[in-house]
């Protein structure tokens, strides 16, 4: 079994080195400054700033201001979507390849 798992391990080196040094799977110039900036920014204030606008719009609504309710209710989304991205840019941001600390196989467990 541990040959077996040599050789996947072997096989996905390889894979990703190839991969990974391709030139055109690097990040521009403009993606790595969005990144730079975006990973020092806490999740949480993507969190807050989604359930502010709920809280808004549901205030909106109430109030009977039904289009701006539906107007800040939209932004929920796409507040929730670019947290996404910033936690995505945190744990597996485009740096990592370009100092060269891509895939780190798993040691073999048994």
């Amino acid at each position: 079994m541990a040959n077996v798992t040599d050789a996947v391990n072997k096989t996905m080196e390889q894979t990703v080195d190839k991969v990974t040094n391709r030139p055109e799977r690097t990040e521009g110039g403009v993606a790595k400054t969005i990144e730079k900036h975006t990973s020092k920014m806490p999740s949480d204030w993507f969190l807050t700033a989604a359930v502010a606008s709920i809280g808004l719009s549901l205030a909106m609504q109430l109030t009977g201001n039904k289009h701006k309710s539906l107007f800040i209710g939209e932004w929920v989304p796409t507040i929730l979507i670019l947290g996404l991205y910033n936690k995505i840019v945190k744990v597996a941001g485009s740096d990592r390849f370009d100092r060269g600390q891509g895939f780190e196989p798993r040691p073999a467990t048994r």
